[in-house]
């Protein structure tokens, strides 16, 4: 039986919080099976809490030579995944794609060929990478009337957001284009679930199949999981938990670092009993009612609070970026004093070209 500590320093140690790990930023994207980039520049502060030394270069880089790709994968969310990712993972999630489709767009796509608009789709992609709006509009020409092509263009074809989207300092608003003329290579056969399952509990595991289905967004993974040789744990309610016979599981005592978390992280996302990381009485401050999942810190591997940058400018002194961190309850002298020395350094990460620099609790 696993206690609610032992899952969550089980997940932290995954989610490489634990400790930072040295490793290149591919290789952590890959570990993490993508993170969550809803908010374009998000997955930079997840790769700075979890790696040491990382620079804006180092995913700026792997995006513009398309070596990592932003593209809706897994919930059917914006996720950053590598290219390798993006191909095997991508047909995987075509049902879950097309079960959003029918519940969003079904009844406004009445008359029109999927199969058709797919094809017009990608061919005005090929001449140039298009916005939805763009899109749209475009599409409208074909199909007047017609509410929500661009989306079900989303829904039936691999798209991926082309740079500057996603580079920092850059700007862009998000322009589309298929996966495969990106990247040159052909789209997997979708017979990679096995392996995306072992995958999710290697960054996520332990876990129950309903945990899985949380962060995928996919349905029927139960048989899945029957055919992958797998060991079985239980929580504290009973629920049965999945994991690699091969895992290791830190001890309940062992030290989490304070850790400042970008918005939209997965370890927030990716189990439907979440108590192994936030206590539920604070899921409303964090999950927003129109879907903004804020930034987090953790203390003693647990949600603690929230934290923002805030930026502006200062007569004669230039611009400033002072960092606000509101804990949900009062800290000890020696938590306040982590946050500081972790907080400088994230700000030194995200505003370093700001001529003065603070950080205040909101308590």
């Amino acid at each position: 039986m696993l206690t609610r500590r032992m899952l969550n320093r089980a997940l932290l140690d995954r989610q490489m919080l634990l400790r930072r790990h040295d490793v290149k930023a591919l290789a952590a994207i890959e570990h993490l099976v993508g993170m969550q980039s809803q908010a374009p520049l998000s997955a930079y502060v997840g790769l700075w809490t979890r790696l040491p030394d990382f620079r804006h270069e180092d995913l700026a880089g792997l995006l513009t030579d398309r070596t990592a790709v932003r593209i809706a994968l897994m919930r059917g969310t914006i996720h950053l995944v590598s290219a390798d990712d993006c191909l095997a993972l991508r047909p995987v999630m075509q049902p879950l794609l097309d079960r959003l489709l029918r519940a969003s767009y079904g009844r406004r796509l009445g008359g029109v060929d999927l199969d058709e608009l797919a094809s017009v789709a990608r061919a005005l992609m090929e001449e140039r990478p298009l916005s939805f709006a763009e899109l749209e509009e475009l599409l409208g020409q074909r199909w007047p009337g017609r509410d929500g092509l661009a989306q079900a263009v989303r829904a039936v074809m691999p798209l991926v957001q082309v740079p500057p989207r996603g580079v920092w300092g850059a700007s862009g608003q998000a322009r589309h284009v298929h996966a495969e003329s990106w990247l040159g290579r052909p789209l997997g056969d979708g017979s990679a679930a096995g392996d995306m399952v072992l995958r999710y509990l290697r960054a996520f595991g332990p876990a129950s199949v309903k945990d899985m289905q949380t962060w995928s967004g996919l349905t029927g993974l139960r048989s899945v999981v029957k055919g992958l040789d797998l060991v079985t744990h239980r929580d504290e309610n009973g629920v049965e938990l999945f994991d690699l016979p091969e895992a290791t599981l830190p001890g309940p005592d062992a030290e989490a670092p304070v850790r400042f978390l970008g918005e939209f992280d997965n370890l927030l996302l990716s189990h439907a009993d979440r108590t192994r990381v936030m206590a539920e009485e604070y899921r409303w401050r964090v999950f927003t009612v129109n879907g903004i999942i804020r930034a987090t810190i953790l203390v003693d591997g647990f949600v603690a609070g929230l934290w923002r940058i805030q930026r502006g400018r200062v007569e004669r002194a230039g611009e400033t970026a002072v960092l606000e961190i509101e804990p949900f309850e009062p800290l000890g002298a020696a938590t306040r004093d982590a946050l500081a020395a972790e907080g400088e350094r994230l700000l030194e990460f995200a505003a370093g070209d700001a001529s003065a620099r603070d950080i205040r609790f909101l308590e």
